[in-house]
């Protein structure tokens, strides 16, 4: 039950910041504004995920955090996201 009530949230959170930061086309994709997409996640949910949302949103695997809060390390896409935090990452 926790575990869909976080993953509400992520949702709702992004579908919300994607009104704020994204304009939508008609098929209905998110269009970066500026190059950038802004979103916040909840508790459990790691870089790798925030990664994987960023390269889909953008359209590249070219990308940054404007906080660094999640970096490329052998291993994979690594960091320490907080809850209630706006996260943005840019196309390079």
């Amino acid at each position: 039950m926790n575990f869909l009530r976080n993953l509400l949230f992520v949702v709702l959170t992004i579908a919300a910041r994607a009104v704020e930061d994204c304009k939508f086309s008609t098929t209905g994709t998110i269009i970066p504004q500026n190059n950038c997409v802004s979103f916040s996640v909840g508790s459990g949910t790691g870089c790798a995920w925030m990664c994987n949302y960023c390269a889909n949103a953008l359209g590249t695997n070219n990308y940054y955090f404007t906080s660094g809060v999640c970096t490329y390390q052998s291993g994979g896409c690594v960091g320490n996201p907080q809850t209630g935090v706006t996260y943005t990452c840019c196309s390079a």
